[in-house]
């Protein structure tokens, strides 16, 4: 291969033009140094596969030309290595012989190029030019994806900080809503509170998910809402109410439903359709429109669950306090009459949880709120 002079026409970044040249005829590599470096490149030899790898271990190269046909490690193994190490390396193969299935070989292992001995100065040149312009092109793509997915990140980071920030709202005007409960009994004000925290619980376990057990846990509390309507010698009665007097008491799931009603907002539906059905039963005996099964939205049917749960375990006006062993076993009994069967499991299945739930909620605030 004879050398010929080339004219330097254009300036080199070194930092992106350094170039590993593999052959093990010194001629090749002398005359391939010669071309290149006119050009502003800064070339490094290696004879063989090994002492290549070594070098590509050690250092950062742009580009890698190599034999194909070599002693010991061929050129082909050398460029399945080459690029599992530095898959952004561009490679182009030099071959003495022309072979369309090895071309193809080198192609789908990364080559940028392959070319025929003897080689043309223009032709590895431009070869050259158009395997780091490639590479260049490739680099900057993928800065370009980073860049993109850091905005994102960034974006979605926001997104996330305004939707806390509306939740805190939410939360701070429901809490707030449902303390009108606690100026009138104030064991019912924490009632509410818990209410929120165990809706929250069960559904979990139960698979609900995002924006959806975000709601729950703020809708719950305001699922006693309507008793805003009814009058305390009612409400507050120490004993068994009459006849007449639980008619009046069961229209809080109305007053609720009518409190809470033509809203868009999610939230706010959710608490209309708890307040309006919370007790409604499994088998259709509830109140106020005698649904059954799952007629019954599954947030209504959670809350009253969790709702009995609480309020059995609480004292009231009419009564002292059940044990928690009491409580389930008068629930038990409405298994499948008065409750969904898998919601009361799921209740069964995570009492700790709800233990605790109950011995975080203290006389006026909560640490889990």
């Amino acid at each position: 291969m004879e050398i010929h002079p080339i004219r330097n026409t254009r300036a080199i970044d070194p930092t992106t033009t350094s170039i590993l040249i593999v052959d093990d005829e010194p001629s090749v590599l002398k005359v391939l140094d010669y071309w290149l470096s006119m050009e502003g490149y800064h070339c490094t030899h290696a004879s063989n596969g090994l002492q290549a790898c070594e070098l590509l271990r050690t250092n950062d190269f742009a580009l890698l030309i190599s034999d194909i046909s070599m002693p010991g490690m061929s050129g082909i193994d050398l460029l399945a290595l080459a690029k599992q190490q530095d898959p952004d390396l561009a490679v182009i193969m030099l071959t003495g012989v022309e072979d369309r299935e090895v071309a193809k070989q080198t192609m789908q292992l990364g080559a940028f190029g392959y070319m025929i001995k003897p080689i043309k100065p223009n032709e590895i040149i431009i070869g050259v030019t158009h395997a780091l312009e490639r590479r260049r092109l490739s680099l900057l793509s993928q800065h370009y994806e980073r860049e993109l997915e850091e905005r994102v990140r960034e974006r979605t980071a926001e997104l996330q900080q305004r939707t806390f920030e509306i939740r805190q709202r939410e939360e701070e005007m429901t809490i707030r809503l449902v303390m009108a409960s606690e100026y009138r009994d104030e064991e019912t004000g924490l009632h509410i509170r818990r209410i929120g925290l165990f809706a929250d619980m069960l559904a979990h376990a139960l698979g609900w998910m995002g924006d959806a057990m975000a709601n729950l846990r703020l809708a719950a509390p305001m699922h006693d809402i309507g008793k805003i309507g009814i009058a305390d010698h009612i409400l507050l009665k120490a004993g068994k109410l009459t006849d007449d007097e639980f008619e009046i008491m069961k229209h809080h799931t109305e007053i609720g439903a009518s409190i809470l009603a033509d809203s868009d907002i999610p939230l706010l539906k959710m608490a209309r359709d708890i307040a309006a059905q919370h007790h409604e039963r499994w088998d259709g005996s509830g109140y106020p429109l005698g649904l059954a099964g799952d007629a019954i939205t599954e947030s209504a049917r959670i809350v009253a669950v969790a709702d009995v749960y609480d309020a059995l375990m609480s004292n009231r006006v009419y009564r002292p306090a059940f044990s928690e062993e009491k409580t389930l076993a008068i629930m038990q009994e409405g298994r499948g009459s008065h409750f969904d069967p898998t919601i009361f499991d799921c209740l069964l299945e995570n009492l700790p949880h709800l233990r605790e739930i109950r011995e975080n909620v203290n006389t006026r605030y909560t640490k889990a709120y």
